[in-house]
């Protein structure tokens, strides 16, 4: 039986050990197969070789003295292993533990000599990572949820002014049917229908624990459900009151206008500096901050209720002194 399987012990040992900078001899192959209590000649070598290639695995011979064999493309490139890895340390969503484990796995998908390349050091501004570890067996419960339309059911962690983690809502069960999963802000959120109110509702799934599938019936998407046209309009995910609001943008601001609002927004020329953009927004505190951040390039010029808020909290935001 192991002669019979000859090749695929060649294979295995090309797979973990070789790439373009590291290639294999003959010779070698045979030493591996002499430690695995294989006996073969390198003719027998060099047909199953031959057989691999024919077979469709990409098994490259340089030509020389000594012909020299590797792998030649793997499932994922070098250069999209790396670009895999940076955005797995960089996940809020993924906690520690769970980001090595899945570089660990992901490393093993490269040479042993590419791998040293993937022990990288990524700086993500201000990142804080989750310290819950199953999220995202939970991303994938709630996809498979969506995608079968099943109700789930779970509980959901908030803190208290002492920062302690407590079960919200005295650990009662939010069950609820999920329509689609959003990364925003490098954190995962799960929108669907509250059991409980009947309404469309977003949560963190980081905060969800305890989730199960649901006996319970699933809701179907109402026919104004629009998660791109919501997310367009909400900023970090803090939702409120919804506005069609008018900001008057400095030029220079057009693509931060398109970025946030989409290619349709409406825009029309106010003078030779200035642009009025038109939209639809849920009013929030994180509304406000973004209008704050570019310095007096983008303003609110209506609507007056809008324009009160965004005054009034400015003006809480100071601290009052004598």
């Amino acid at each position: 039986m192991v002669k019979k399987n000859r090749p695929l012990y060649i294979l295995k040992y090309l797979l973990e050990k070789t790439d373009e900078e590291y290639p294999a001899i003959i010779n070698d192959i045979l030493s591996h197969l002499e430690k695995c209590g294989i006996h073969a000649t390198r003719k027998t070598v060099a047909a199953d070789l031959a057989e691999l290639q024919d077979s469709g695995f990409d098994v490259i011979c340089n030509k020389s003295c000594q012909n020299k064999y590797f792998i030649g493309s793997r499932s994922l490139e070098l250069a999209e292993l790396k670009t895999v890895v940076d955005a797995v340390q960089a996940a809020k969503f993924i906690s520690p533990a769970k980001s090595l484990a899945l570089i660990e796995k992901l490393s093993s998908l490269a040479s042993p000599y590419q791998a040293e390349e993937l022990k990288r050091r990524l700086y993500v501004e201000g990142k804080v990572k989750t310290t819950n570890e199953s999220v995202y067996y939970i991303v994938d419960l709630l996809h498979h949820a969506i995608n079968h339309e099943r109700s789930v059911e779970f509980q959901y962690i908030e803190y208290t002014a002492d920062k302690e983690k407590i079960l919200k809502h005295d650990a009662s069960l939010y069950r609820f049917s999920p329509y689609d999963l959003v990364w925003d802000n490098d954190r995962y959120y799960v929108f669907g229908c509250s059991e409980r109110h009947r309404k469309i509702e977003k949560f963190r799934v980081d905060r969800m624990i305890h989730v199960n599938e649901s006996l319970l019936d699933f809701h179907q998407r109402p026919e104004d459900y629009d998660i791109e046209a919501f997310c367009n309009q909400v900023f970090l995910m803090y939702d409120g009151e919804q506005y069609t609001i008018r900001l008057l943008c400095e030029n220079n601001v057009m693509n931060t206008i398109v970025d946030r609002f989409g290619d349709d927004v409406i825009t029309h020329k106010a003078d030779s500096q200035h642009f009025i953009a038109e939209a639809n927004v849920f009013i929030s505190p994180t509304f406000f901050s973004w209008v704050f951040a570019y310095g007096g390039a983008i303003k609110i010029i209506d609507s007056e209720s809008v324009k009160a808020q965004y005054n009034e909290m400015l003006k809480n935001a100071l601290i009052q002194t004598e």
